[in-house]
């Protein structure tokens, strides 16, 4: 690792995003920063990249770009197209709301920090789960301890990347840092289905509750206890376990 790191920092809540600028200066008490965000609010957008129309990269300020696509396309085109070499790093986040459980299959955030993996550089993507922008603020001494430490590692295991969830809570009020496994989360009532002043019907996705299961290394109770929870993540969805059995059903024939 270089006597200074370069960090790439993207996210999913946009170029004006709060947690960006934490992030950013994060990253600039570690290194030499570059930003490539999206130019607006693109949550939930999972690993979605642009392909039927073209993508506009607009720089904002020096080393600061904005990109009018998904923060898929953000690192593919840093990566590809401004840093060359690669960054020793990517930061995704900080996130306005949580990434656990089956949030990371729909999380830009934790798309932007798999489309590194895959491309090569190591990542990870960071949410806060609470609302409080002091709360939020208050973890930047953290964060940049635990980005050191990763990168003095030098690297992470191959197609594998990090998912930190921060606690509601002030950092000095936390009680330490857990590694965890997902969790599961079921929606109930997420769909509202309503009526515009035309009398057609229209759909509204979001909002409702969510029920909460898992073990207990699982990433919900880490935070709920109080706990920063750090999930590594790994680009092979394979069911090994399953591999002999589906062999065995003998499909197509």
């Amino acid at each position: 690792m270089s006597s200074s790191p370069v960090l790439l920092c993207t996210n999913d809540d946009g170029i004006h995003a709060p947690g960006l600028a934490l992030l950013t200066e994060v990253a600039a008490s570690i290194g030499s920063v570059w930003v490539v965000a999206p130019d607006r609010q693109q949550s939930a957008t999972s690993h979605a990249l642009t392909l039927h129309r073209p993508l506009r990269l607009t720089e904002a300020a020096n080393q600061r770009y904005t990109v009018d696509g998904t923060p898929t396309d953000c690192v593919l085109l840093a990566l590809r197209q401004l840093l060359d070499p690669a960054p020793d790093f990517v930061l995704s986040g900080i996130n306005h709301g949580p990434n656990m459980g089956e949030d990371v299959l729909y999380s830009g955030t934790v798309a932007a920090a798999m489309e590194a993996t895959i491309l090569g550089v190591p990542a990870v993507a960071v949410s806060f789960t609470g609302q409080d922008p002091e709360d939020l603020q208050s973890y930047g001494a953290l964060l940049g301890t635990i980005v050191s430490s990763l990168l003095e590692r030098d690297s992470l295991p191959p197609e594998t990347f990090l998912n930190i969830n921060l606690p509601a809570r002030p950092a000095h009020d936390i009680k330490g840092v857990e590694v965890t496994a997902l969790g599961r989360r079921v929606y109930h009532d997420s769909l509202t289905r309503s009526e515009d002043p035309r009398g057609n019907d229209y759909f509204w996705i979001g909002g409702g509750r969510s029920d909460w299961s898992g073990p207990q290394d699982s990433d919900f109770r880490a935070v709920q206890a109080g706990y920063v929870s750090v999930t590594p993540l790994h680009l092979d969805l394979t069911n090994y376990d399953l591999l002999s059995e589906v062999r065995s059903w003998s499909l197509g024939k």
